[in-house]
C-alpha cells in the first residue's frame, strides 16, 4: 500500500474509525472516502475490509455496483451529460460532443489536464428540462440554458491558462 499519501492515508482510516461500529457502515464509509478523495483507492478497500473484517472482494463488488462510486481520480470539474431518451432526442449527443471538443476530454474520462472529467450518465429524472447537464453539481436544462453552459467551460478554461 505505498500509493497513496500519508495525508490520504491518514484521511481514510478516521473515515473508517467514524463509521466502523454503525449500522451498515461499508456504504456510509464508501461515501464519505469519495467525498474526501474525490474517488475510491484500492488501498481505502483493503481498510474498509479489514476493519469490517471482510473480504476485499466484498467492498470491490459494492464499489463497482454502485455507479455513483469511482475507483479513478476525476478532474477538478465533473461533467455529465446525460444520455437518457428524452435528452438524447432533444440533441445531449451533439452537447456531449461539444463538451468533450472544448475540454479535449473522451467520453468516460478524464482530461490530460487533469482539469475536466466527461461522463455520459443515464436518466438522471429532470426530464422536462431536457437536455441536462450536471457541472459540479450544478445542472443546466433547456436549450436556453447551454449558452450558460458554454460560458462556465470557458471560464474554466481561461482560470487555467498561464498568465
Amino acid at each position: 500500500m505505498g500509493g497513496l499519501k500519508q495525508e490520504y492515508l491518514d484521511k481514510i482510516d478516521a473515515i473508517v474509525d467514524q463509521h466502523k461500529d454503525q449500522k451498515g457502515p461499508m456504504k456510509l464509509m464508501l461515501h464519505d472516502i469519495q467525498d474526501e478523495l474525490g474517488y475510491i483507492p484500492f488501498e481505502a478497500m483493503v481498510k474498509i475490509a479489514d476493519a469490517l473484517n471482510v473480504p476485499v472482494s466484498k467492498v470491490y463488488g459494492v464499489v463497482t455496483f454502485y455507479s455513483q462510486f469511482t475507483t479513478e481520480p476525476k478532474g477538478k470539474h465533473v461533467i455529465s451529460v446525460c444520455l437518457g431518451t428524452a435528452c438524447y432526442v432533444n440533441g445531449a449527443q451533439t452537447i456531449l460532443d461539444l463538451l468533450c471538443e472544448m475540454t479535449e476530454c473522451e467520453v468516460n474520462s478524464t482530461s490530460e489536464n487533469g482539469l475536466f472529467s466527461i461522463d455520459a450518465t443515464r436518466c438522471v429524472g429532470a426530464c422536462g428540462l431536457a437536455p441536462v447537464v450536471s457541472v459540479d453539481g450544478t445542472v443546466f436544462g433547456c436549450q436556453k440554458q447551454l449558452e450558460d453552459l458554454k460560458m462556465l467551460i470557458l471560464d474554466y478554461l481561461k482560470e487555467e491558462e498561464p498568465c
